[in-house]
């Protein structure tokens, strides 16, 4: 590959053309990603086998647990990350391919444009993530889950179950809702920063 290419590819590709788009890049793939690989793993590694019901069966912990989790929060953040970072990577890999420098997406309005929609495709995205997450996890998790068993035709329809680590787990909830939060707003900043360098308010890299 010639030298050009592969400085345009590293500008296009690797680092997004604003300040605080690269900033989003280091806050979401530093600091969320080792939040949820490694925190994420502590918390919730072993939850399916600490989960216990009245009687402690494991038909009825299994049934439970499935019942209680649905899907498994730490599946639901990775593909949470994995379907947001789509819209840059795509922007990013047209970029690449078709030798656009940073200064071309901020000067060419068709790649200002192109730039924007992912970003604001990112937020719409972000959001919808937010709201299956209260669908599915609420705001916090309780030390007792009460159980319908009535599927497993047992003499009895709803079992307790006790939770394993709730309040760590509600934390970790609560801290998951802030990172979202955190992306939505550095997302809608940037377009405020793109704007501004349009407008000649602030200068271009």
């Amino acid at each position: 590959m010639s030298p050009n290419y592969m400085r345009s590819f590293s500008e296009g590709c690797l680092r997004p053309p604003t300040v605080i788009g690269q900033f989003h890049t280091l806050f979401f793939g530093s600091v969320r990603m080792f939040f949820l690989g490694v925190l994420g793993f502590a918390v919730y590694g072993n939850e399916a086998l600490h989960f216990s019901c009245d009687p402690d069966k494991r038909e009825v912990n299994l049934f439970c647990y499935n019942q209680f989790r649905p899907i498994t929060p730490q599946v639901f953040w990775a593909l949470q990350l994995a379907i947001v970072l789509i819209p840059g990577a795509f922007f990013h890999l047209c970029a690449a391919c078709k030798s656009i420098t940073q200064e071309e997406i901020l000067q060419k309005s068709f790649y200002t444009g192109f730039y924007i929609f992912t970003v604001f495709l990112r937020i719409i995205l972000e959001v919808v993530a937010f709201w299956l997450q209260i669908q599915l996890f609420g705001f916090k998790v309780n030390a007792i889950y009460m159980c319908d068993v009535g599927a497993l035709e047992k003499k009895f329809n709803v079992t307790r179950c006790m939770v394993p680590e709730h309040f760590e787990k509600t934390i970790f909830l609560i801290a998951m809702y802030t990172f979202t939060v955190i992306t939505v707003i550095l997302c809608v900043a940037e377009i405020f920063e793109i704007s501004c360098r349009r407008l000649g308010f602030l200068k271009t890299q």
